[in-house]
C-alpha cells in the first residue's frame, strides 16, 4: 500500500511557452531513459503543451504505461497567502508575485484535487506514478509532504526535467526521497528554468 510519487517539471520551454526547445526535448528523453526500469502504473501530465510533449517523450521509454492528461497537474497558483501569513520583509514581493497570475479560485480547487489524486498511500500493493507538471505544483506537493505551511510552496523551485520522489506509506509520515535531482542530465542541460542567482 505504498505509493512512490515521481514528480518532474516539463523540459525547457520554447519562447512562446507551448512546446519544448531542442534542449528541453533532450532533457525529457534523458529523464525517460533514467526512469525506464521503474514499474509505473501511470503517467499523469499537465494538458499544457510543454508538459504534454515532455510526457510523450518520457513515455517513449516506458512501453505500455498509459499517459493521462490531467487538469490537476496543470499550471496554476495553488494557494494565495494572506499578508498575515508572511513575514513583513517578504510580504510585498511575494504577494506581488502571486497576484500577477489569474484564476486563484480555480487554482485552489485544482490544488486540493492534486492532493486527493496524487498523495497518500496506495489503495493496494505498491504504486509508482509519475506526474509531469510545472514548478508551482511540485512546490505545492513537496510542501504538503513536509507538513509545511500552505504558503511555503513559494520558494520551492524545480529545474526543468529534474526528478523529485516522495514516498507515502501507511505506517509512517510521507518522506521526500529525492528533490530536484539532475543526475541524469549533463552539465549543459542542468539548472534550466532557474535564474542565475539560484544556480549552485
Amino acid at each position: 500500500m505504498t505509493r512512490y510519487l515521481y514528480l518532474t517539471r516539463h523540459g525547457e520551454a520554447s519562447p512562446d511557452g507551448h512546446g519544448l526547445t531542442a534542449a528541453g526535448r533532450r532533457q525529457a528523453a534523458l529523464l525517460g531513459e533514467r526512469l525506464r526500469d521503474v514499474p509505473f502504473t501511470a503517467v499523469h501530465h499537465s494538458p499544457v503543451g510543454r508538459a504534454a510533449e515532455t510526457a510523450r517523450l518520457i513515455g517513449e521509454h516506458l512501453p505500455g504505461v498509459p499517459l493521462h492528461a490531467c487538469e490537476a497537474a496543470g499550471d496554476y497558483v495553488p494557494y494565495v497567502p494572506t499578508r498575515e501569513e508572511l513575514s513583513p520583509e517578504h510580504a510585498d514581493r511575494l504577494l506581488d508575485f502571486v497576484h500577477q497570475f489569474p484564476d486563484h479560485e480555480q487554482g485552489a480547487a485544482l490544488a486540493r484535487q492534486a492532493l486527493d489524486l496524487f498523495t497518500g498511500p496506495a489503495a493496494e500493493g505498491t504504486a509508482h506514478e509519475l506526474v509531469v507538471t510545472h514548478n508551482f505544483l511540485v512546490g505545492w506537493l513537496v510542501r504538503a509532504a513536509l507538513d509545511a505551511p500552505e504558503w511555503r510552496w513559494l520558494g520551492v523551485n524545480h529545474c526543468n526535467a529534474a526528478l523529485t520522489v516522495i514516498r507515502y506509506a501507511p505506517d509512517r509520515p510521507s518522506s521526500v526521497l529525492l528533490f530536484n535531482d539532475m543526475a541524469h542530465l549533463p552539465a549543459e542541460l542542468r539548472w534550466t528554468g532557474f535564474p542565475p542567482e539560484l544556480r549552485v
